[in-house]
């Protein structure tokens, strides 16, 4: 029952995104009426996705029935946003795909080239100065966000690293891997010798 409110409230916010930008409806009208599954396995979910008469419909779904189907965690998904992404992920086996690329290909380089004028759009509620004054502060308030995240990351990474050691430095895992594979060459070595010593009897 949740999961198909919280569905529903997704559609309900897909579906007004597709208002606010008019060039999106056209980019998706080459895969209307076309079926992709989507699995998200770490929710155990299945989630079927379709493009029709203007809108896109979100159904939770166990049938098998679909022109794309899409299997990952949820993380991978999120990746998805840079349409770049897809077979860099097929390759690594975070993501599986069948049927149609280029039906995961349009839904994803749609979503990605979403362009909406949200200055434009603020400006009907509170006028065009406010929303302008609005969208600088928003946008500066995620510059601060990111900056204060890579800021926090690397603090955390120095931390864990250098002040606690609970975590390897990059340069001691480079230098692990180094001696690991000339230690095995060594092995591999000996074991060649040992081999051969015994034929020799």
């Amino acid at each position: 029952m949740l999961a198909n409110a919280l569905l529903s409230l997704v559609e309900r916010i897909i579906n007004h995104l597709l208002q606010l930008d008019p060039q999106l409806k056209g980019k998706l009208a080459a895969i209307a009426d076309k079926q992709l599954l989507i699995e998200i396995r770490d929710w155990q979910q299945s989630i079927l996705c379709v493009y029709s008469d203007e809108q896109i419909h979100l159904y939770s779904t166990q049938e098998r029935s679909f022109d794309c189907m899409i299997s990952a965690d949820i993380d991978t998904l999120l990746a998805l946003k840079d349409p770049s992404m897809l077979t860099q992920l097929i390759r690594q086996d975070k993501l599986d795909l069948q049927g149609d690329l280029n039906l995961a290909q349009g839904f994803s380089n749609a979503f990605a080239e979403l362009d909406i004028d949200w200055p434009e759009h603020f400006s009907r509620y509170i006028g065009d100065a406010p929303a302008q004054q609005l969208w600088l502060s928003i946008q500066a308030l995620k510059r601060r966000g990111s900056q204060t995240k890579s800021k926090l990351e690397n603090t955390l990474t120095t931390l864990c690293q250098d002040e606690l050691a609970v975590t390897i430095h990059p340069l001691e895992l480079a230098e692990f891997k180094q001696q690991n594979r000339q230690l095995k060459s060594q092995v591999s070595q000996l074991e060649m010798r040992i081999n051969a010593l015994l034929q020799s009897r």
